[in-house]
């Protein structure tokens, strides 16, 4: 049998600090770019294949007809450690809302610089307080963020999402739905981005929908990079339109040097919370999808059937609302 893993190269760090379970120093291969790579030579006879969104191996319909003795795919969106890092990227989410209302980074920076000119950095800071803030999507990460927001005492919490919360979760954390994209966005003071990318979310927060964000507002999105408009983003950055944008995720990863997101800036030149796609993998969300995996993979040589939550894609049909409405 040929399990095949595809992970990222770490570097230093991850020789200096052996909890970095999703690399290569610590596991095996990042080969995984063009015919000659580790990932295209094995996935031919591979039984099994282990990637993660952090540094994909991207698994292609002409992969996947190359992979003849493909039996289990162990990566985001097909077969998951589901619930691993929601925790995670739901902190990093309410951080990311809190960098760009309290203008942190451009204060940072004046810090690093050598400089002192606090009027430069409080006429663009608010408060969360007293803020209306929505999550396209909310599940598991969404919920989490709308529970860790309650203690702002914001205005309002919102949610857009294709299902209701029950009842009582709704309730839990004071959260209205909206059902109209437009009217949801033009509510916030800020947008965070939490749903799954697939062919009805691809390209969502576009040039049109931005028109309809309130003038100011902030945008968050640690879901998934191609959801959000890269250009249209940093066009209604630079217009002011969005006073500031925070993330992880990006449409291609590692984003090339001249990604637009890397230096797209607010008109007073902060409003750039973006960082490399990090937040689902703390070193806590590493042992636990790390562990969930080596479950997952038992399971299969044992014949047990796999927990039904971390199955998205099963035998040619979606086995999962998790990643969206079909």
């Amino acid at each position: 049998m040929k399990i095949l893993a595809i992970l990222y190269k770490g570097g230093n760090a991850a020789t200096s600090e052996p909890r970095l379970l999703g690399t290569v120093e610590n596991q095996v291969s990042e080969s995984k770019e063009g015919p000659d790579s580790d990932f295209q030579k094995h996935i031919v006879d591979a039984e099994i294949l282990i990637t993660t969104p952090f540094h994909p191996g991207y698994l292609t319909g002409d992969l996947i007809a190359k992979a003849k003795n493909l039996k289990l795919c162990v990566t985001a969106g097909v077969l998951e450690v589901s619930g691993s890092n929601v925790v995670s990227v739901a902190e990093h989410v309410v951080m990311s809302i809190l960098l760009l209302v309290r203008n942190f980074v451009p204060a940072h920076e004046m810090i690093e610089r050598g400089d002192w000119m606090v009027s430069d950095i409080a006429r663009n800071a608010f408060d969360l307080e007293g803020k209306v803030v929505g999550t396209i999507g909310a599940g598991r990460i969404g919920y989490r963020v709308l529970q860790r927001l309650l203690p702002f005492d914001c205005k309002e919490l919102l949610y857009y999402d294709y299902a209701p919360l029950p009842e009582a979760a709704g309730k839990a954390v004071n959260a209205r739905r909206v059902e109209d994209l437009k009217d949801f966005v033009s509510q916030c003071d800020v947008v965070t981005v939490n749903c799954p990318l697939h062919e009805g979310t691809l390209g969502l927060v576009n040039a049109e929908l931005l028109k309809h964000f309130k003038k100011g507002a902030w945008l968050v999105n640690t879901a998934r990079g191609a959801i959000c408009d890269k250009d249209a983003v940093a066009a209604a950055l630079a217009s002011g339109h969005l006073n500031g944008y925070a993330g992880d995720v990006w449409n291609v990863q590692p984003a090339p040097k001249d990604h637009v997101l890397r230096t797209a800036k607010n008109t007073l030149g902060g409003g750039n919370g973006m960082v490399p796609h990090y937040s689902g993998t703390t070193l806590d969300a590493q042992a636990r999808y790390a562990s969930g995996t080596k479950s997952i993979i038992e399971n299969y040589l044992s014949g047990k059937a796999q927990e039904p939550q971390n199955i998205i894609v099963g035998i040619g049909k979606y086995e999962s609302k998790a990643y969206g409405q079909r």
